[in-house]
């Protein structure tokens, strides 16, 4: 056979290229671990005969489990949110392998990430904020396939743990004895986090006058903190959202969130 020779650079982009997919693929495969946490937990923190301010007393371990999980997915959606390279090295990755160009090049990879697993991933990670996307689908399905549960059990679950958040975030006395700006922002990850994952399965929403959440209050707290620190969770309230721009938000609501 005829040797191919294999430009340098491009051996080079495709070997710095390789370990990031493969990074990529352990944050995929974490998702979907995600995604199955989240409903057990939303089914131990739902089911009767508790009301929601009952089950986050009793079971204040998996309130817990239940905010970290918001914490990591905002955080990590943020981060991604700052990397626009991870679409165009993950679409050089998909191009070399159906091209196959690489024929004397190790391709190992393809038996870790092939075809179709990364047509999965491109998917992921082609949405704005990938990991608050898998939660909020999570939640639904949840939802959905529980049809015995009154939706409101999952809801008030969600705006039960948004208004804990925000009048902690709101009340001086504890934020003076949070122990790093860390507290900080757990808090507004969480409080964002289930006031997305509500817009997402309250048929209204959570922005319109008859949410339980109070939209406005939980924004202004937001925007009470340094720009840095919230940019992305703004972000993830404008783009993330399901109910937003529907005709029952609001003015003064929308207007915040310009």
């Amino acid at each position: 056979g005829q040797l191919k020779i294999v430009a340098p650079h491009r051996e080079r982009a495709w070997n710095s290229v390789c370990p990031l997919v493969i990074r990529l693929k352990k944050f995929y495969s974490f998702s979907l671990r995600l995604e199955e946490a989240l409903q057990s937990l939303l089914e131990s923190l739902t089911c009767p005969p508790y009301t929601p301010t009952q089950h986050l007393e009793k079971e204040q371990a998996l309130a817990k489990q239940f905010a970290e999980i918001l914490h990591f997915t905002l955080r990590f959606d943020e981060l991604k949110m700052r990397i626009p390279a991870i679409q165009n090295d993950f679409s050089y990755y998909r191009r070399t392998i159906s091209r196959n160009r690489i024929n004397n090049m190790n391709l190992d990879i393809e038996s870790e990430v092939n075809n179709e697993m990364a047509n999965r991933m491109s998917l992921f990670y082609a949405e704005a904020t990938p990991m608050l996307k898998t939660l909020s689908n999570a939640t639904t399905n949840f939802v959905t396939e529980n049809k015995t549960l009154p939706l409101e059990n999952t809801t008030d679950c969600l705006s039960t743990m948004a208004s804990v958040c925000k009048v902690m975030l709101e009340t001086p006395d504890y934020t003076s004895r949070f122990s790093s700006e860390d507290t900080l922002l757990f808090c507004m990850r969480v409080m964002v986090g289930v006031i997305i994952l509500y817009d997402h399965v309250h048929p209204n929403g959570a922005f319109n006058k008859s949410s339980k959440i109070d939209m406005k209050g939980c924004i202004k707290v937001l925007k009470d903190q340094p720009a840095d620190n919230v940019e992305g969770l703004l972000n993830a309230l404008k783009f993330t959202t399901k109910h937003l721009n529907d005709e029952s938000t609001p003015k003064n609501i929308r207007t915040m969130l310009q």
